[in-house]
């Protein structure tokens, strides 16, 4: 089993910084990717950013420049984090971290980010 979960979410105002973060524990024995996903009232779960076991990142054309994710593995602990600047009222969601293991996906209970004007 794995598990993933998120913290850091919470109500912040436009223009301002939020940090999530996601734990991930358990029989973990391979990650290709670590990756956060958002989901907005009424919309499709939607790719944020990723970062692939070599380092490597992408992100939406909607948050280049103001994300920033990283990984860090500290003994038995991964933690991928959301550095997130600048926001706007848009990227207001609940937003979910997932683990890609190269045969399963595995996703985290979510957290809510809210951005007020």
């Amino acid at each position: 089993q794995v598990q993933l979960v998120e913290s850091g979410g919470g109500l912040v105002q436009a223009g301002g910084s939020l940090r999530l973060s996601c734990a991930a524990s358990g029989s973990i024995f391979r990650i290709n990717a670590m990756e956060w996903y958002r989901q907005a009232p009424g919309k499709q779960r939607e790719l944020v950013a990723g970062i692939t076991s070599d380092g490597s990142t992408d992100y939406a054309d909607s948050v280049k420049g103001r994300f920033t994710i990283s990984f860090s593995r500290d003994n038995a602990k991964n933690t991928v984090y959301l550095q997130m600047n600048s926001l706007k009222l848009e990227d207001t969601a609940v937003y979910y971290c997932s683990l890609d293991s190269g045969w399963k996906k595995y996703w985290g209970q979510g957290t809510q980010v809210t951005v007020s004007s």
